[in-house]
């Protein structure tokens, strides 16, 4: 992948070393010591600077990126993408319930990794995988994927400050009461499993859900979750805990007379823009299934 990502110095910037510019910009000592090693990486007003050397105002700083390698443990295979927003940088996608993220050891043609890896292929570009909020397998909706490894690392500090905000829908058991609140129960691994989680007050880690109820049908809530931390199986353990499990969640509520998976959608999704700091808003709908579901109940 070939990035070429243009700053204009001002005044505030006039004096700053190009590595000390870079890192107020969000670039990681990593990323910095990646793009030392591409050819001619570092251009000011046209001509090769090194990180070392000073930026003054009025100075053009170019930084090109230039990936050669793919991700060679993920093939590319011809599957839908739903694709919501595009540019140079990032990649927005509404991923349907039953696709994998990334391959496994049971699913490995069938994930929209591997979907993506095709569509840059027939790009004939290079392709290295980089998604920024995982999905559960059954969990359908909103996912970005960094397209280089700049954006890569300015969206991964992101969302370690909490700056990645995610909104789901999840159709729950029951008539949610109250109909407002916040979940906070620290969340571990279940013993005698690696996939299952569980609320444990001695050795879990920190997890906050906030949650409301949109509206009831006679036996379910549809209800809206916000998340403050992004711990695996979060929303499906704290909605069990609060006593109002997700139908259909195989794992921890195996209800699935209505529904075959998890009833839980990423609807929306937001966060500043890694390289231009615009704000980015999107929303994906409620998909047939759940709301086949609400209608049918």
């Amino acid at each position: 992948m070939n990035r070429t990502i243009n700053y204009q110095i001002d005044k505030t910037a006039a004096g700053l070393r190009v590595e000390q510019f870079l890192k107020r910009k969000g670039y990681s000592s990593q990323n910095i010591s990646s793009i030392k090693h591409m050819p001619e990486s570092i251009l000011v007003n046209g001509v090769h600077y090194y990180m070392r050397q000073e930026l003054a105002e009025g100075d053009c700083l170019s930084v090109r990126i230039s990936e050669t390698k793919c991700s060679d443990k993920i093939p590319p295979v011809e599957l839908p993408l739903d694709i919501v927003y595009e540019d140079e940088d990032i990649i927005v996608l509404n991923k349907p319930a039953g696709m994998p993220i990334h391959p496994s050891l049971n699913n490995y043609y069938n994930t929209m990794a591997n979907a993506l890896a095709w569509y840059y292929q027939e790009q004939d570009k290079p392709f290295i995988f980089r998604c920024c909020n995982r999905l559960d397998r059954d969990t359908s909706g909103l996912t970005v994927v960094a397209k280089h490894l700049v954006s890569a690392g300015i969206l991964s500090s992101m969302t370690g400050r909490r700056e990645v905000h995610r909104e789901y829908l999840a159709i729950a058991s029951g008539h949610v009461t109250p109909e407002a609140g916040t979940i906070s129960a620290p969340l571990g691994r279940k013993p005698g499993t690696i996939i299952e989680r569980m609320v444990d007050w001695d050795n879990g880690e920190t997890a906050i859900t906030h949650y409301h109820v949109v509206k009831t049908t006679r036996h379910y809530s549809l209800v809206a979750l916000k998340l403050e931390t992004g711990r695996t199986h979060q929303i499906r353990i704290h909605m069990k805990h609060l006593g109002y499990p997700l139908i259909g969640d195989y794992l921890y509520n195996p209800d699935m007379r209505h529904i075959g998976r998890q009833a839980l959608h990423s609807h929306k999704l937001s966060f500043c823009h890694p390289i231009t700091g615009e704000i980015m808003s999107f929303t994906a709908p409620l998909p047939d299934d759940m709301q086949a579901t609400l209608n049918a109940d």
